[in-house]
This record gives structure tokens, sequence and C-alpha cells, in this order.
């Protein structure tokens, strides 16, 4: 640790510098009360048996400043209403100038002075195997975790200084593009290990390459065979395994993967031995693509913003990254996802791949040696003339593109593939 700089103090200034004023504070909650006391007006209007909460980092003490704040409320509706119904029951009741956002359950949209309400729709359950969707736990999450915090309000702190430093290294966000910590993950995480610091080192200190770290804050288990032995198998794929607190049957980061745990153990390893604020900084990825043999390109998709076009485009990388495996030895790449843009940045560093020689079938094999000497005789550039070895025919390939005439060939030869794949735009960046 640098002489002088400590945790604790490198903390303490960035929590200052990412906690909201009181005024702000203030100007949010009033914009939810007032939005809550005319959306429980008109439900009372209309009979409709349902209640409002408020949820999300509000909720827990734990917004992070901000440009735009986003606020979540939470409708309870009761069973009757069906899991479809709900969805379409709050459209009526907000009435006209909410936009609908699809997912696994439909819910709304508003900006109201400045901070975006996001209205989810759940259905009232008195048991956590009744959920008809993870929505349906929300108010579950929020009063255990409001409970918890309530008892030592430092981890509000703690908290916000969890999510803001994993957004920073890019693993925020249970999204399928990001593969990161969800938002509840992360406050599950700091409540169960007492803080921040003290959850960095249980990160630092375990090898998740040798084994998975398995987590029961509310004790439902004996064990943790007992924990592998009755959670879905799906649901235990992932490094960690930490049990929902209201719900024994849920991994609340099934969705983190190897990649995304690993690169954040790595930076906290860093922060706790030389503590700095860059670890909270947010670095563009494109700032590490500027060198000679760097390249980008911009895809669009014609999905709807958020994890279903990232992930539709996080698909569509991977593709491009086998493509260009073809031609070039790709030494690094990245990915980001704009969701505001709707818009997707995909970065390669490209070297020079050497020369291959293809293996066709036995020249005895008439009918595919025939196939394989017509489509490698009229190969485009860069595929040299088939000849016979050792009885089998071969064919040298040498990779003389350029990423340019690369790009071109991609977009004509790959053509119908890119559009089902639903990118309606790629253009070098």
């Amino acid at each position: 640790m640098k002489k002088g700089v400590s945790v604790n103090g490198i903390l303490e200034s960035r929590v200052e510098k990412i906690k909201p004023s009181r005024e702000v504070l203030d100007r949010v909650n009033g914009i939810y009360v007032e939005f809550k006391k005319e959306l429980e007006g008109r439900i009372k209007k209309k009979g409709v048996e349902a209640e409002v909460f408020l949820g999300g980092s509000l909720a827990k003490g734990s917004l992070v400043k901000k440009d735009v704040y986003d606020v979540d409320v939470f409708v309870r509706f009761d069973k009757k209403y069906g899991d479809e119904g709900v969805s379409k029951l709050l459209g009526r009741l907000l009435g006209r100038g909410f936009k609908k956002v699809h997912g696994s359950r439909n819910y709304y949209q508003k900006m109201v002075d400045g901070v975006l309400i996001e209205v989810i729709p759940t259905i009232k359950i008195k048991k956590p195997e009744e959920a008809e969707n993870v929505t349906d736990l929300s108010y579950s999450h929020v009063r255990y975790l409001v409970g918890k915090i309530g008892k030592d309000v430092r981890l509000k702190d703690d908290i916000l200084l969890a999510k803001d430093f994993a957004h920073a290294q890019g693993v925020y966000g249970a999204e399928s593009y990001i593969n990161g910590f969800s938002g509840y993950a992360l406050e599950l995480l700091v409540v169960h290990y007492g803080g921040l610091v003290k959850l960095m080192k249980k990160i630092v200190g375990f090898d998740f390459k040798k084994r998975k770290l398995v987590i029961d804050p509310a004790k439902f288990y004996g064990s943790e065979a007992e924990i592998m032995a009755v959670i879905n198998p799906s649901k235990k794929v992932g490094p960690v395994i930490m049990i929902d607190p209201t719900y024994k049957e849920r991994n609340v980061v099934s969705g983190l993967s190897l990649d995304s745990l690993l690169r954040f153990q790595k930076v906290c390893k860093k922060f706790l031995a030389n503590p700095s604020l860059k670890y909270f900084e947010m670095v563009e990825l494109g700032d590490g693509f500027k060198g000679k043999d760097d390249y980008s390109i911009v895809v669009k998709t014609d999905k709807q913003a958020g994890n279903i076009a990232g992930t539709k485009s996080k698909k569509f990388f991977w593709f491009v990254l086998s493509r260009l495996g073809k031609e070039f030895v790709v030494r690094k790449s990245g990915f980001e996802y704009d969701d505001v843009k709707n818009k997707s940045r995909f970065y390669f560093r490209l070297g020079k791949k050497e020369d291959d020689l293809v293996k066709g079938p036995s020249v005895s094999d008439g009918k595919n040696a025939g196939r394989f000497r017509k489509v490698n005789s009229g190969r485009a550039k860069g595929f040299g003339r088939v000849f016979e070895r050792d009885g089998y025919l071969y064919v040298k390939v040498s990779h003389t593109l350029n990423f340019d005439e690369w790009f071109e060939r991609f977009l004509k030869v790959d053509k119908k593939v890119i559009g089902e794949m639903g990118v309606e735009e790629v253009v070098k960046g």
C-alpha cells in the first residue's frame, strides 16, 4: 500500500463525490411522492386491488449521483388479475405519455421533471414459490435490505461505492451482454460481509478456478453439499452461488460469469494494495485501441434497446471475431453497448496470420475430390492452386487482405447471415 494513502480515506473521498445532495434527494423523493399519490388515486377510482411501493436505490438510500435519476415504482396487483393481465391493466391505469418497455413482463417509463419514472407491475404473493416473475420478489427484496441496512447505516455508503466500483470496471449489470453483478446481488454481498472492503478481501482471497463460492445468508441449508444437491443445475453453473435470503431456491448471481468475476477480483487486489480513486473512474474502452493495428466497427440491431439489443449485439460480436480469425490473428478485442443510442462498438487489434495449408479429401474419393478442386480453383484472392501430396488434395491459403478489404468482403459474403442475426447497420468506426 502506498505510504500515506489509506483505503478508508479513498472510500470517504469517493463517496462524497458520488452521493447526491440533500436538496437533490428531497426533489427526487418529492417527485415520487406526488406520482404515487396520483397513481393511487387512479387505482382507487378504478376499483383495482393493488398497492404502490418504492423500490430500487432510492428505497434503500443508495442512490448514486448522475445526470438523470431513475425511480423504480412497483405496483402489487392481486393475483386474480393474472401474469399477463397486470401489465395491460397497469398501462390503462397510467394512461397516455408512458412508454411501454418489453421484457419478461412489460413495464412503463416516463420522464417527470427530469426524473425517469419506471413503473413495474408485480403480483402480490404470500410465498416466494408463487412468484410468476422475478419482479414479484421485489417487495421482499426491498423489505429485507431496508431491514438489514437499518441496523448498520454505514452499509448504505458501502453499497453505493460497490455499485460505483463495479460499474467503472464494466461488471455491473446482470444483462446477458455483461454477465456481471446485479444491483441486488451487490447489495446482498456488501450486507453479508459487512462492508465493501471486507467483500473485496473475501473475493481476493478466494480461488474461483478451483471451486465455487457458496453463500447462504439466511442459513436455509445445513451445508454446501445440500445446496449443490438441491439447487437447479442451470442455476449453479457460475463461479458463485448465493442463495436469495427471501427465496431458498433462487441463486441471486446465476448470471455472473467467471470472466467478469476474475476481472473484478483482479482490480480489487490492485485497489487494496494501492488505493486510488482511478479504480472508480470509467475508462473509455476505445482509449486502449488507438494503435496502427487497431480497428473498430459500429453495429445497430433491429431489436429493442437494452438487454435484448445488447445481447443480440454481443452474439454478433462473437460471430465477427470468428470471421476475423480466419484472416487475421486477433490479438485483442473489446465490446461495448450504448443503450441510449442503441448501438454497439466492436474493437480489434489485428496481426498478420501465417499461411494455412488446407487438407482436402483423398484423391481416390472422386466425387469429393472433384468438388474440392472446383470450389478452390474459383476462390478469391489468397487461395493458391490445388495440389496432391501423399494421396490427398491440398490448397495453400495466403492471408493477404487488409482490414478494409476484409470488411468489404465480409459484408458481401455474409450479407444473409448478418440480416438473419437482426443486424441492420454495420459500419467501420
